[in-house]
């Protein structure tokens, strides 16, 4: 079968200057590509998973959802685009540290002693199993002491050897390595596993960024979801506000702290989940724009009675008294002209009288609770008293 190799060689002469022999080593990599053209192919993938999202925005032009799902789509994209730019970034780095190390493994494997070949993996080793990320200030503090540490050992450029263990995660006790750091070779057997650990970072930075970019993927596929039957069916309500958390972590993540919780066995609720993701949609945006960007998002869920509580406190500027009876009325809004319909708060109500449930309002100064209740079952005479209201998704803001 045909492989790919990778070659080096040179030409040996005698002291008269004739050649002599070529001397050389060949190395099979076919099994890098193969690699490498998984990860091409998962990037396309992805990248067509990105123009798959587009064209479900596009799709969903013409439905009641496109004012809420424009406002996610930058936050949705970016959201895509970043990991594929880690993967991209990855993959350029494992290509470039395997050409590099290829060539110099087979010299240096034959150049170690036993001793210092366990000690060269044990570095290697420790670097692999180092998970845990640390602050900036715990960096700084890590990579003083190792400098005093490789210093006090006697090793040549402690400050540049330092950095380089700080950033292949090596701490704790450094005495099993430091005869591998002292030696004659130290700074290519450093460099070499810091390129060898690298690729192991590499692939775990690819698989982060695969299982955000699918996370992603998943929460918009479940988000635009539309069951044609019209029936309600048991699902579980957190999958729903887990899933329009996601589509707005972009916007979230720039200065929202939130904080979920869930009690644990909550049943399944025979609901529209459509519809619902609807009013998790608008509740989660108001919070947003009420603390403009900034600020504290708690979110709650627990059984309460024959259904379940949800409760969605932001840390905002509050809704004044005075209107506090009017944010569920229809086209009532403070939004200026042409921003708002003044029908979000008023459609959530209405969904959730529809699964005959509650939703109020309790807001002061620098706190706002909606409290929405939903039965397990819906009411018979709720089911055949409201058909589904046309969801316009324009968002209402409460303030």
């Amino acid at each position: 079968q045909i492989i790919w190799i990778s070659e080096t060689a040179r030409l040996v002469r005698d002291p008269e200057g004739q050649p002599l022999y070529y001397e050389g080593l060949v190395s099979d990599i076919t099994a890098r590509k193969a690699t490498e053209e998984a990860l091409r192919q998962r990037n396309q993938e992805l990248a067509a998973a990105l123009e798959e999202l587009k064209a479900t925005q596009n799709e969903l032009i013409q439905a009641e959802k496109m004012v809420a799902l424009g406002q996610l789509v930058a936050g949705v994209a970016h959201e895509v685009n970043t990991p594929l730019g880690a993967i991209q970034s990855s993959v350029g780095t494992i290509s470039k540290y395997l050409d590099q190390t290829l060539t110099q493994l087979p010299d240096l494997v034959r150049s170690l002693s036993p001793a210092q070949e366990e000690q060269f993996l044990a570095l290697l080793n420790r670097s692999i199993g180092s998970t845990q990320p640390l602050s900036g200030r715990e960096e700084r503090r890590l990579r003083r002491s190792l400098q005093q540490i490789l210093k006090q050992a006697g090793v040549d450029r402690p400050e540049t050897t330092a950095e380089t263990l700080v950033v292949m995660g090596i701490r704790g006790d450094l005495d099993p390595f430091l005869p591998v750091l002292q030696g004659s070779a130290a700074a290519t057997l450093l460099e070499i596993a810091y390129k060898l650990s690298g690729l192991y970072r590499s692939t775990q930075t690819i698989q982060m960024a695969v299982d955000r970019a699918s996370k992603v993927v998943f929460a918009l596929k479940s988000y635009a979801r539309f069951d044609p039957s019209g029936e309600p069916i048991r699902a579980q309500l957190i999958d729903g506000i887990q899933t329009v958390l996601t589509l707005y972590h972009n916007q979230i993540k720039r200065g929202i702290e939130v904080e979920t919780q869930f009690s644990e066995d909550l049943p399944p609720v025979l609901c529209y989940p459509d519809e619902l993701n609807q009013v998790w949609t608008n509740l989660i945006h108001n919070s947003i724009q009420a603390m403009e960007g900034r600020g504290m998002l708690q979110i709650s869920a627990q059984s309460q009675g024959e259904g379940i509580e949800i409760q969605i406190t932001d840390s905002g500027k509050g809704i004044p008294r005075e209107i506090q009876q009017r944010i569920f009325d229809p086209f009532f809004t403070t939004k200026p002209v042409g921003e708002g319909s003044g029908l979000g708060l008023h459609i959530s109500k209405s969904i959730v009288d529809k699964h005959g449930g509650t939703l109020n309002c309790q807001s002061q100064p620098g706190q706002t609770t909606f409290i929405l209740w939903l039965p397990l079952q819906i009411p018979v005479r709720e089911a055949q008293q409201h058909s589904a209201p046309a969801v316009d998704p324009t968002l209402a803001e409460p303030q």
